[in-house]
């Protein structure tokens, strides 16, 4: 049976576990619970009815909660976990570290496991400075705008091939009916780096901001960042969701799933929700176009993948562990896995953009036809290693590519959050995350080091 535990679970097992067979192994995973993640915990008694000699623990995270709990944990040396759910940001710093176990000879050694099957971008993300790769991808995800095409039709609006986010933002005046409970745009803006920081680090590229200059001078009081900034607080204020300051991932795919909004800028798995009868009211009504572009033509692209990875410190139990740890990621991150998914939970619910197969699975295409090409198209554009208009010192799209954004990134976004809120204006929270943007940047210029 599957447990789900604790974090204070202890992940060493090994001969004479408690109710084991005799060898039997216990893996210890650390997973986002997203919605796709949670399928996976539904499907992984497959995999131990499969493998009777491993037993899975899950300890299942919100996204916040996730990256503060295996930062620390796998920082430290501390062996909760066999396996951790990170991204492309996590990833080649930690590699770097070495805190994480190189995949490549496990991929190698795994038949059928076709590591040039991941799509080049994300494959290129979750790579260490050595060229290999250090986590696997569970799913892979840019961004491009989702819009009600019903609600466009009545108010006899149509979405431009390739938006402009002055005419999204003309759009969402239009469509806003706070008499029917419904806003324009659904936009986040909970803090957290990896919340309202990643469509807003996203538009900020399209106006041609940067966090840094090369020599790490803090750019967040720049005219781009400034402008940027202001346009997504007051869009988000004048024709958001109610509590816009409280909204994430999550609670704008609520929004939108449930008719409350005509559209929303996030990320491209979200397509697969808001098609899924069971959960989604707008399903055959959405339509998809490319994240809209900035004043300077620029996109607001985006690059991110919940990734599996191995932790050094399991390979201090042993090979059997890692080789125990390895079986399961492998299986989570399969050809046959996606096609599993697609036909016992529906084909809305296979995790995109990981691998280039998917695209080819004829009940996949069916099923993605009205996103899949978009989805697909979004995320082989990407390019992380250059982010915005002008030099950086740092990879990254959505994020900054720097240990210290973690910190940073969410003590910005706090600023932000309070200016959705309207506790104080978009430039009083610029000056206060600059202030902090610099503190950070001086610490590199004085060590002369690089990301």
């Amino acid at each position: 049976m599957l447990a789900v535990v604790a974090l204070v679970l202890s992940g060493c097992a090994g001969a004479g576990t408690l109710g084991l067979p005799e060898g039997a192994r216990v893996v210890t995973i650390a997973i986002v619970s997203n919605p796709q993640m949670e399928d996976a915990i539904e499907l992984s008694p497959r995999f131990e009815a499969e493998n009777p000699d491993i037993k899975l623990r899950f300890v299942s995270l919100s996204e916040n909660e996730a990256r503060a709990k295996i930062t620390a944990s796998v920082a430290t040396g501390g062996d909760e976990f066999d396996a951790v759910m990170i991204s492309n940001y996590e990833t080649p710093q930690w590699a770097r570290n070495g805190w994480l176990t190189d995949l490549d000879p496990l991929m190698a050694q795994t038949p059928g496991y076709d590591r040039e099957d991941f799509t080049p971008s994300i494959r290129n993300a979750l790579s260490g400075p050595d060229g290999h790769m250090y986590s696997v991808p569970f799913y892979g995800e840019s961004a491009f705008l989702m819009y009600r095409k019903d609600l466009f039709e009545q108010a006899g609006l149509t979405m431009p091939a390739k938006p402009t986010w002055e005419q999204v933002a003309g759009f969402a005046d239009r469509l806003t009916d706070r008499s029917q409970g419904r806003g324009g745009i659904c936009l986040r803006g909970k803090p957290g780096w990896g919340e309202v920081m990643a469509p807003l680090d996203a538009m900020i590229n399209s106006w041609g901001g940067r966090w840094y200059d090369p020599q790490w001078n803090a750019q967040l009081n720049s005219p781009e960042v400034r402008e940027a900034a202001n346009f997504y607080v007051d869009l988000v204020r004048r024709d958001g969701q109610a509590g816009a300051a409280g909204s994430g991932f999550s609670e704008c795919g609520n929004q939108f799933s449930q008719g409350n909004t005509a559209m929303w800028f996030d990320a491209t798995v979200a397509a697969g929700l808001l098609e899924n009868p069971e959960e989604s009211n707008v399903v055959g009504k959405v339509g998809y176009a490319p994240a809209p572009t900035g004043p300077g033509g620029l996109p607001s692209s985006w690059l991110y993948s919940w990734a599996l990875a191995i932790p050094k410190t399991t390979a201090d139990k042993g090979p059997e562990q890692v080789d125990a740890t390895w079986r399961f990621l492998s299986w989570m991150t399969s050809k046959p896995y996606q096609r599993m998914v697609g036909e016992e939970l529906g084909w809305t619910s296979v995790p995109p953009g990981a691998r280039q197969s998917t695209y080819e699975i004829p009940e996949y295409v069916e099923s993605s036809k009205a996103y899949g090409p978009q989805t697909r198209a979004a995320i082989n554009a990407a390019n992380q290693d250059r982010p915005t208009r002008d030099p950086v010192p740092y990879t990254g799209l959505q994020f900054v590519g720097i240990p210290e954004f973690q910190d940073l990134g969410t003590r910005v976004s706090q600023q932000i959050s309070a200016a959705v809120a309207g506790q104080q204006s978009t430039d009083e929270a610029l000056e206060q995350a600059q202030q902090y943007a610099q503190t950070v940047g001086e610490g590199y210029q004085q060590s002369g080091e690089d990301q």
